[in-house]
């Protein structure tokens, strides 16, 4: 996929409305960046962000899906027991090396 400028002005925007909203911190340089930010705008309950979601898959052409995909541990790195723990207990869910941390 390339990363044109009105991919990357949509990616900035979500970025910024999903760190206010979610304190979610994803880098435009990771390699997930685009599916790391669609999912957290599946789980937004502010309209503005899952529509600046949608856009983000149209420009991108990464599907939008209504599923979110279980995190995934890396052998090389992987989830700290603190994280393992914090997803037990509650709700919320943070970004950690790339994936999604239930905490």
């Amino acid at each position: 996929m390339e990363l044109n400028k009105a991919v990357l002005d949509c990616m900035q925007a979500l970025r910024r409305k999903l760190r206010e909203e979610q304190a979610v911190d994803i880098r435009l340089s990771q390699p997930d960046a685009i599916n790391a930010m669609l999912s957290a705008c599946l789980d937004s309950s502010n309209e503005q962000t899952r529509e600046l979601g949608q856009r983000l898959a149209q420009l991108s052409d990464t599907p939008y899906q209504a599923e979110v995909p279980a995190p995934r541990v890396h052998s090389g790195h992987p989830l700290p027991l603190d994280a393992v723990h914090a997803a037990s207990s509650s709700g919320s869910v943070r970004i950690y090396r790339g994936q999604r941390v239930y905490a």
